[in-house]
């Protein structure tokens, strides 16, 4: 058996969520257009931010985990969307496709034999592509959560 397929299978468990709370398809599945730029009170952020903000972050890390000549937007600014609302009305469904191409991405390099997940990345500062991709898993759930408080607050989801 190979040594590294049950953590393959972790690490997709983790990206993919569903254990220890909601999936993103779950919390993003016929998200009112009409609710992703309304923020109620006491929220920091509005949905089309925190998804932006998701997809903008898991982009970054990808690409810093594939390519050596990925620059990285200047932080916090270029981590989060300009205006608290999509653009226009295909933006949300653009931002959705893009997340999901990225996270599949990122799960197909950490389960493809090629990939040392141990072997630190060459530059970078002692990153590898194991904790790149718990460092995603990680941020997309605290996010994700956010979205499920911020559906819920904004009276558009009751899933448990």
């Amino acid at each position: 058996m190979d040594a590294k397929k049950p953590l393959v299978e972790h690490v997709h468990e983790l990206l993919h969520g569903g254990h220890a709370h909601a999936t993103f398809e779950a919390v993003t599945r016929d998200w009112p257009p009409e609710l992703c730029g309304v923020k109620p009170e006491g929220a920091p952020h509005t949905a089309w931010q925190l998804l932006e903000h998701l997809r903008i972050c898991q982009w970054d890390i990808l690409e810093f985990s594939l390519r050596a000549d990925h620059v990285s937007p200047v932080w916090p600014d270029g981590y989060w969307p300009q205006t608290e609302t999509p653009p226009d009305a295909a933006a949300w469904d653009r931002s959705l496709v893009a997340f999901q191409a990225d996270l599949r991405r990122m799960a197909d390099l950490v389960a493809d034999p090629a990939t040392d997940l141990f072997a630190r990345i060459s530059h970078g500062e002692g990153q590898t592509i194991l904790r790149e991709a718990l460092m995603l898993a990680d941020h997309n759930a605290y996010h994700l959560g956010q979205l499920a408080w911020l559906r819920r607050q904004l009276g558009a989801w009751s899933a448990a």
